[in-house]
């Protein structure tokens, strides 16, 4: 083509870059002390029932901490705070100081006056009064739980300045605030997170799904995914010593499918003379009509206290007609459900009350419509119903009629937006006991709380603060941000770094007021809301000037290129922060959509694949499932839709060697890769640990 005096000299520059494979990009890197900063929470979680916070801090310098008695919840408490500061900081609180942190209970006559004086005595189980001055700090339980529950407050009034001055008083609203766990074979990497995470959001009880232990008198049902006795027991302890009460969950009669696993063929066809329904494909219910199901599962329940030293058992009893037919059998029939149901409840009773333990059960076969008049008398009073509802309402009845008819009863919420703030509130209206956060990840889905599932322990944190005080205003929004830094927990020491600035690369504007920039739906659906410059998202700065979009399935994304090079210039880096997305939202989770390769000066490379949903995922489909990448950005489009963007640290695997360029691909999908910032760290703020 010839140019005329008409035609500008520089195509555009989408039409340039998609003419080449691979284009260099000549990149300015800019020196920062803080590319890195992390930052102490937004808010108190669970909110205090009264607070008064200030803008002055107690540093650290010459603060020692001590524990005012001899009970181990202070010890715990000291524990906690000391591994705080270790973590924030690379090292722990003093033993001996010009200042302290005083943790102790009303029983300490001079911690007693001093809380009298501030106006903070506190008088309730599990309530305490903190406060946070110039001459140090003190935590003061009405009991020793009170005294290790204060203790995780003043751990969130951690900042880079030191403790945050304020004075508490809190109590909680309920005395069961309880939450879920599973045992399988990553219990240990699981759950070693999630039981110290629970413990700082001031839960009393922890349920802990038990179905597949492989229990000493359960050899014949053992899973190869189960955990091992041993391990239940570590977790028991676990709980108590961080200050929780575990409370064993065995679905029983129903949810029973663990009962029929059979080792010599790896699939559930064992037991089958207790099977309820003999013509299931799959196993479900058993019979308590077969004398031999208690000669099973007795022992397994008393296996099951024997390890977890429990004040109560979830037995389960849910569900029962969800999957095959119960009652089956033409002598089941003729006994019917109700019976049944009561019979078998009532020996699982008595056992545990043998054991001198208590029985928990689910609400919604006992006390359901058809069934209520005749399970409901039956049973004995002092069975706790647990009452499940997942979705959020104005109000759930259940809670008063269960208790009306003289049963405890726990409100119990899942992690859909507003239930578990909605069934606390209920709770707290109808009198109930207290509420369970369940969780629902499925038997040997421990791991998707890392990756897969994380949307479900999120939910721990508004639970928490609804459990606790339900009259609270709404959880603040870095939630997800929270719960990643519980598997690693920011530093607040900076970490320097050099900020890249992508615009002599950027294939895409954020802004799109003509429908031929972002995604080219125009200014009702663009990232025009993202800050732009040098911007803090999170913990990391960046230089945010547009999108490097690659090519993509999607029409709107075909001129893009396949890939691009960011030329660095031979820098070196511990770490690479990506800001990145993608355009439209992937067919499939865990797709690879695309790779970032490093070219060192040696010529050398690294590359890391980009699967959908574990590295990156849409600007559209910001809730989180993973804690492999950080949520830094929230917001919303023109005409409404939730938006953000994520970060993802690479560790680098050749720090020793100067990063010559940097390449992003894609693999064509229609999730496209699309690079909005990037920060290369001085030391990664999460450890040795590199995505998957």
């Amino acid at each position: 083509m010839r140019l005329s005096r008409r035609t500008p000299f520089l195509l555009p520059l989408a039409a340039f870059l998609a003419a080449f494979p691979a284009f260099a990009a000549p990149l300015t890197l800019t020196p920062v002390p803080d590319a890195y900063q992390g930052s102490a929470p937004s808010a108190l979680l669970p909110p205090p029932q009264e607070a008064r916070l200030s803008e002055a801090f107690l540093p650290l310098e010459g603060l020692a901490a001590r524990a005012e008695g001899p009970q181990p919840e202070l010890q715990w408490a000291l524990r906690d705070l000391s591994r705080e500061v270790q973590a924030r900081f690379g090292r722990g609180l003093l033993t001996e100081g010009a200042r302290w942190v005083r943790v102790g209970t009303l029983e300490n006559l001079e911690l007693a006056q001093a809380a009298r004086e501030r106006g903070l005595t506190p008088d309730k189980p599990e309530g305490y009064a903190l406060w946070v001055e110039e001459g140090g700090a003190a935590v003061v339980g009405f009991d020793a739980l009170g005294a290790y529950r204060g203790a995780q407050t003043l751990r969130q009034l951690l900042t880079p300045q030191g403790f945050r001055h304020a004075q508490v008083r809190d109590w909680p609203a309920f005395g069961w605030r309880m939450a879920m766990i599973y045992l399988d074979k990553d219990s240990r990497a699981i759950n070693d997170v999630l039981v110290p995470l629970l413990a700082k959001l001031k839960y009393s009880h922890v349920l802990v799904m038990s179905d597949y232990v492989q229990w000493n008198s359960s050899r014949a049902v053992w899973h190869p995914s189960g955990a091992p006795r041993a391990e239940a027991e570590r977790v028991a302890r676990l709980i108590r010593e961080h200050g929780m009460e575990p409370i064993p969950l065995l679905e029983l009669l129903s949810h029973a499918q663990w009962l029929f696993y059979n080792p010599q063929t790896g699939r559930y066809d064992g037991n089958k003379d207790l099977w309820a329904d003999p013509e299931a494909p799959n196993p479900y219910a058993y019979d308590p009509l077969v004398p031999r199901v208690y000669e099973v599962v007795l022992p397994i329940l008393s296996e099951a206290v024997e390890v977890f030293k429990p004040r109560y058992v979830h037995v389960g009893h849910d569900e029962l007609t969800a999957q095959n037919r119960f009652p089956a059998k033409p002598e089941a029939q003729a006994v019917g459900l109700p019976k049944l149901f009561v019979d078998d409840t009532l020996r699982l009773y008595n056992h545990l009350k043998g054991l001198g333990v208590g029985t928990m059960i689910w609400h919604d076969v006992a006390f359901a419509d058809a069934y209520r008049d005749q399970i409901a008398p039956a049973l004995p009073k002092d069975v706790v119903v647990t009452y499940w509802n997942y979705s959020a309402a104005a109000d759930y009845p259940p809670l008063a009629a269960i208790r009306g008819l003289g049963f405890g009863v726990l409100g119990s919420s899942w992690y859909n937006p507003g239930n578990p703030e909605s069934m606390a509130q209920a709770a707290l209206r109808h009198g109930a006991s207290g509420v369970l956060q369940t969780r629902w990840s499925g038997y040997f889905g421990n791991a998707t709380m890392y990756d897969g599932q994380a949307e479900q322990a999120v939910a721990y944190f508004n639970a928490a603060g609804a459990f606790w005080n339900p009259q609270a205003p709404a959880a603040p929004d870095d939630l997800a941000a929270r719960y990643r830094h519980a598997w690693r927990v920011p530093p607040f020491t900076p970490i320097a770094g050099q900020l890249v600035d992508l615009g002599p690369a950027v294939t895409r504007r954020l802004a799109d007021p003509d429908e031929t920039q972002w995604i080219q739906k125009g200014p009702s659906t663009d990232l025009s809301a993202l800050p732009t410059g040098v911007v803090r998202l999170g913990p990391y700065r960046f230089h945010v000037s547009g999108a490097v979009m690659l090519k993509g399935a999607r029409a709107a994304a075909a001129d893009l290129p396949q890939s691009v090079t960011l030329e660095l210039g031979g820098v070196k880096a511990r770490a690479l922060a990506f800001l990145h997305t993608t355009g439209w939202i992937g067919s499939q989770r865990y797709e690879r959509v695309g790779s970032y390769t490093l070219t060192y000066a040696d010529g050398s490379r690294a590359t890391l694949a980009l699967e959908y949903g574990r590295h990156l995922t849409s600007w559209l489909e910001p809730q989180v499932r993973t804690v492999i990448y950080e949520p830094v950005w929230r917001g919303k489009t023109a005409d409404g839709l939730d938006a953000g963007l994520n970060a993802l640290v690479w560790n680098n695997p050749k720090p020793e060697l100067p990063i010559q360029s940097l390449t992003l691909e894609s693999s064509g999908a229609a999730a496209n890769p699309t690079l909005v910032g990037l920060t290369l760290l001085e030391r990664s703020p999460n450890g040795a640990e590199a995505p998957r």
